[in-house]
This record gives structure tokens, sequence and C-alpha cells, in this order.
């Protein structure tokens, strides 16, 4: 799921950035117009880059831990079923002895 999460934000980055490119060659500015507008957008798709990023780590890190306490949950469960086994087979061993 987490590297489904990072797929999706580099696909994202990655459509931003090629659509910003294409829109600056196609937009009829002067040159320092359009460095000072790709510097502006750039400083932008950083930012938003850094947003969606801090979004998917904070996604994966609520799953992880929903992950951890199921998985510790089961690791419970089970380790309580070998403790009755073995309460089981003291008994029974007791009781033929």
């Amino acid at each position: 799921m987490r590297r489904n999460l990072e797929f999706l934000a580099i696909g994202l980055i990655a459509g931003a950035a090629v659509g910003f490119v294409a829109g600056l060659l196609v937009a009829p500015s002067s040159g320092a117009a359009t460095r000072r507008r790709l510097a502006s957008e750039a400083y932008r798709a950083a930012e938003i880059a850094r947003s969606v990023a801090e979004r998917a780590e904070h996604a994966a890190e609520i799953l992880s831990g929903r992950v951890d306490h199921y998985l510790g949950r089961d690791e419970e469960v089970a380790w309580r079923k070998v403790q009755e086994i073995r309460e089981g087979l003291k008994g029974y061993t007791s009781t033929q002895g």
C-alpha cells in the first residue's frame, strides 16, 4: 500500500512538471517574465510536492500502526492459545501419571 502511495506521489509530481513545462513552451512571454514565472511555479510545485509527501508519509504511518496493531493482536491470541494448550497438557499428564 505504501509503495502505491509513493508511485501516486511520483506520478502527480511528474505530471505537474510536464504540464508546467508544456505551459511555458506555449506561453507568449518575454524571457525575464518567463524566468520569474518559472521560478515562482517551481517554488509552488516544490511546496505542493512537499505537502503531498508529508500527507503520504502520515498516511503510511497510520496504516503501519494499524497493521502492527492487528498483527500484535493475532500474535497475542496465538500466545494465549499456546498457553491454553500447555495448561491442558499439564492437566492431562497430571491425571494420567
